[in-house]
């Protein structure tokens, strides 16, 4: 076994991994693992930089995971950073806060590479459910940007897009500063076409509607299958490798859209930090479903973050 660290820093959350890893069985067994919203990618699609209290609110998170890290005596760690910090124009100011905390260089990835590790964290377990046929679609629905990656044992074609949760929201339901409450008609249309211009992107590399199993990650996914089961709070076990209906799906997003900040912070699973982004998630995750007449999505907690701590081991 290999003790390792792993974090994945996105647009609209920082996560760290501590595993013990042993790659001879394939088995990695999580020691901590723990998700903290801290919007790096405020502002970013309008502005083209990273606000300075949104990097405070990342160099934070980055000293409680240090000492997580710490505590465990990880051997080795590995820290990525996704959509926001490759957008940023002072990403320099990102890296250099990073490394003064943990002691490791960010490596802003591109599209590809975030996609490769998705689709090795989601798939590299599910090889032993003999039901779910490949090939595989894996998505990754972040804050920035979806990565698509259709394989069956390893990556065939993979392409990242921007659109994202926090990147629709911003662009499409966000009036004089404050998140529509609900959204218009007009604005749901104008975030539905950007979505499918997205995914009109993505097919133009990767066979999306040749895959046989769609695998769905990251926050958006989870709350959904979380609603869709009526948890009373977010179960990490009961949500992996759940399944959600097509119906289901379009049911949770309708309302989602429709519903207003109180009734969303309502829900009893929903992470604060989701509540005013979680409309846009699950529309990009029905878009996906509608153009490849996928009639389930099977939902994984196992993600980008595995596939990472798996590159260290």
């Amino acid at each position: 076994m290999t003790r390792v660290a792993a974090i994945d820093c996105g647009t609209n959350s920082i996560r760290l991994l501590v595993a013990d890893a042993d790659p001879a069985t394939g088995e990695l067994v999580d020691l901590d693992r723990r998700m903290t919203i801290v919007r790096l990618g405020q502002g970013v699609d309008r502005t083209g930089r990273l606000a300075p209290e949104a990097l405070e609110r990342t160099f934070a998170a980055c000293r409680e995971y240090a000492a997580i890290i710490k505590e465990h005596g990880a051997e080795r760690l590995r820290f990525v950073a996704t959509s926001a910090s490759r957008d940023a124009e002072n990403r320099d100011d990102f890296v250099r806060g990073v490394m003064d905390i943990l002691g490791v260089e960010p490596e802003v990835i591109t599209g590809d590479q975030e996609a490769e590790f998705s689709f090795t964290g989601a798939t590299r377990e599910l090889a032993e459910h003999d039901h779910l046929p490949k090939p595989y679609l894996v998505v990754d629905i972040g804050g920035g940007s979806t990565e698509f990656v259709v394989g069956e044992d390893h990556v065939r074609a993979a392409r990242s897009v921007d659109v994202g949760c926090v990147r629709m929201t911003e662009r499409h339901l966000v009036r004089d500063g404050v998140v529509s409450d609900p959204p218009t008609e007009e604005q749901i249309a104008a975030m539905r076409a950007d979505i499918e211009a997205a995914l009109d992107l993505a097919e133009e590399t990767v066979p999306l509607r040749e895959a046989h199993t769609l695998v769905g990650l990251a926050g958006s996914v989870t709350t959904v299958s979380a609603i869709a089961q009526n948890l009373p709070e977010y179960d990490s076990a009961r949500i992996h490798h759940s399944r959600v209906s097509h119906d289901r799906v379009r049911e949770i997003t309708d309302w989602l859209l429709h519903s207003t900040h109180a009734e969303r912070a309502a829900v009893p699973s929903m992470h604060p930090g989701r509540v005013d982004v979680i409309a846009a998630g699950a529309l990009v995750l029905l878009s996906i479903m509608e153009r490849i007449g996928a009639e389930e999505v099977v939902v994984s907690e196992h993600d980008i973050l595995d596939g990472i701590a798996w590159s260290v081991a």
